[in-house]
This record gives structure tokens, sequence and C-alpha cells, in this order.
């Protein structure tokens, strides 16, 4: 019996899927959109993202780990939806620590993604749980999918 492997290796996985981001993106931004490989690597410092499109949504969740939700904000202007944050490291006591091994820095990002045409900017909702930022992104009604009964 013979074995078909379609991806030889991980590299030509991630390529594969490089290449679908990339032309989701393109898309999704238009053509200035930075290459997936250098957009979603944690080396980039931006939080990981996933987006999802449901019949009346986009679901989007990002990941941010060890964020509090009260130095996070997400903002709306005209058809671009901002994420951003600035965590700092607390005042207090700063002079008093004397680090044997500092790997922990402050961490500022800051995401900026253009809305579809048939998102709608006025009902959009954020949650905050467990280092996750969950955003729903509403469709506009007239954009939605609908059955059309056809009268004989």
């Amino acid at each position: 019996m013979k074995t078909i492997t379609l991806y030889p290796s991980l590299e030509n996985v991630m390529d594969d899927f490089n290449r679908y981001v990339d032309s989701f993106l393109s898309d999704f931004h238009g053509s200035h959109a930075a290459p997936a490989s250098r957009l979603f690597s944690r080396s980039a410092g931006f939080p990981a993202v996933d987006l999802r499109d449901t019949e009346d949504a986009y679901i989007m969740d990002v990941d941010l780990p060890g964020y509090e939700e009260k130095n996070i904000q997400v903002h709306v202007d005209g058809g671009r939806l901002t994420i951003e944050s600035a965590q700092q490291e607390e005042a207090s006591n700063k002079d008093e620590r004397r680090y044997l091994i500092k790997e922990r820095a402050n961490h500022t990002f800051s995401r900026v993604f253009q809305l579809p045409e048939n998102a709608d900017p006025a009902a959009i909702t954020a949650a905050f749980k467990n280092g996750i930022l969950s955003l729903e992104i509403k469709k506009r009604a007239e954009a939605q999918k609908r059955l059309i009964q056809i009268n004989s």
C-alpha cells in the first residue's frame, strides 16, 4: 500500500499557511498588508489573533496573557479597528530592585485592522477573560445572507 504525503515537512505547511493568510489579509487590509510570516511572528511583539467569519458577525480573539483589562484600549475610527495597550512596570520600589536576570519587559503594542465594508462599526462588543480579548463585530443587516422565497 502506497502512502501519499501532502506535506513532507512542517516548513511546507507553514509556507502554505502563510500564503493563505497573506491572501486573506490582502483582501481584508488591501494590497499593503504585511506578510503573515512577519506580521504574526511572536518576535514582532504583536499578540496572536484568531479571526472567524460567522453568518452574522466576525469574531476576533486576541491573546493577551499577563495584560490587565484596564491597560487595553479598543477603538474604531471610520473603518479602522485599533487594539492597543501600554503595559507599564509599577514605579514603586523600582529603584530598590536589583535584578540578576530580567527577561520580562514593559509591553506596548498597537494593531490596526481595516474593517470589511459589511461590518457595523456601531455594533462591536468586547469581553476580556483569562488573558483573551474577544471582539464580536456584527455585520450590517443588509449585508447578511437571507433566503428569498420564490413565488409562482
